[in-house]
């Protein structure tokens, strides 16, 4: 398939393409992003979780394969993963719903 692999390479070049341009600022952000993951009430598992349902809710191509891979890193089962789909797909609806096709693609090339 490649998609999802493409994907997380497209993301990764965006990244360091906006770190070139504007270092201070990118830094800036991934410290945020790496201190909200970080272990607190929720642990960095849930976290990546909650992030794949929020990426399914936002309908953000780039952003499944990118949370899918953490919330599997992290050590999450692909039940819970689809679990918390199935709740953003309850307060997203349809779209919510068809867009769940993502997750599975990036399940699917992930854990081969």
């Amino acid at each position: 398939m490649g998609n999802t692999k493409d994907k997380l390479m497209a993301v990764d070049k965006t990244l360091k393409n906006l770190g070139a341009l504007n270092p201070k600022a990118m830094k800036s952000f991934k410290e945020y992003m790496n201190s909200v993951k970080m272990e607190g009430i929720l642990s960095p598992k849930i976290k990546t979780i909650i992030g794949v349902a929020v990426a399914v809710s936002k309908q953000c191509e780039y952003c499944v394969p990118f949370y899918v891979k953490q919330a599997l890193d992290s050590g999450a089962t692909k039940e819970e993963i689809l679990d918390a789909c199935m709740m953003a797909a309850l307060l997203g609806g349809g779209p919510a719903i068809t867009f769940i096709k993502h997750v599975y693609d990036a399940l699917e090339e992930l854990t081969k």
